[in-house]
């Protein structure tokens, strides 16, 4: 008798054990399919619902087009992304602890989890600068926010632009701007070979790892050879990078990091009785230099 009583101790013990913290959401600005389409986002939720998990908390995945009803049953939300103004005053009728990732929110009274994009940019040109290459070019990208209809600057290409014009190095015939999937970055620089010919630039900066692909593959087709001819430096570092043949050259986004901090702060605000005073986490990058670039 006295075994099977400490084995329902035992028992009621495993089962306190296992009780989550509470019910945390995730929300993702693109759909299920088009997260599969861009390792970066799938990354930063994979680090995200990592560092939940750790913490004990159960975990609501929500994407773009998903009803936000579930979010009745959470007590905090981390939201990937960039939203619109209408969807960050949506979800603040919920009354929930909220904290966006890839989105500056202080504006709006939210903390936030960004990139250092600035200095990234600035450290890709810095590079080829120093290597002689003084005739850059960039195959940037175009998005919208989380209500489809909203047109975002990239601080990329603004910041790609600007650095060049000081230098007085930028050419606008060596930009090109399309959306972030790797069949754009094909036809923008299939489109620059035939524009350009021998005067294409001797490097390419491309606003993320989808877009260099697909350059790479053009330049691969024009028997342009990389990096004896031009060389190529993407963003992020997804899976694929190292993958490419050559191996692509791109800045370091450290995304688990960036779900992680997002959940810190969510778990500091549960912790605090007053409102907070919200602020930006934002993360250094680093220069990954592989095989496309001298």
């Amino acid at each position: 008798m006295q075994s099977q009583n400490n084995c329902n101790i035992k028992n009621k013990k495993q089962k306190t054990d296992i009780r989550t913290k509470g019910r945390l959401a995730i929300i993702e600005w693109y759909t299920e399919q088009e997260e599969l389409d861009d390792l970066y986002y799938y990354a930063i939720r994979m680090g995200t619902e990592k560092k939940a998990q750790e913490l004990g908390y159960e975990i609501v995945n929500i994407f773009n087009n998903d009803s936000f009803e579930q979010l009745n049953t959470v007590d905090g939300i981390v939201a990937i992304g960039k939203f619109s103004t209408r969807d960050i005053k949506e979800l603040e009728t919920y009354g929930k602890k909220l904290v966006f990732v890839d989105c500056d929110t202080l504006s709006f009274g939210y903390s936030c989890v960004t990139t250092d994009f600035e200095n990234s940019v600035i450290q890709v040109l810095d590079y080829f600068i120093d290597k002689g290459l003084t005739k850059i070019g960039m195959i940037a990208g175009e998005e919208t926010a989380s209500d489809k209809n909203t047109i975002l600057s990239d601080p990329r290409l603004t910041t790609f632009k600007t650095y060049l014009k000081q230098l007085n190095l930028f050419d606008p015939r060596f930009v090109k701007i399309g959306s972030f999937s790797s069949d754009t970055g094909y036809t923008l620089m299939k489109e620059l070979i035939k524009e350009l010919g021998d005067d294409l630039p001797q490097a390419f900066f491309a606003a993320n790892d989808a877009l260099a692909a697909g350059a790479l593959r053009a330049l691969q087709e024009a028997s342009i050879s990389v990096p004896q001819q031009v060389s190529l430096i993407s963003f992020n570092d997804t899976s694929l990078a190292k993958y490419m043949i050559p191996a692509l050259s791109t800045v370091t986004v450290f995304t688990e990091e960036m779900g992680k901090q997002a959940i810190q702060i969510l778990e500091q605000t549960f912790q605090q009785e007053k409102h907070s005073i919200p602020y930006m986490v934002k993360l250094s990058t680093k220069l990954t230099i592989r095989e496309s670039s001298l």
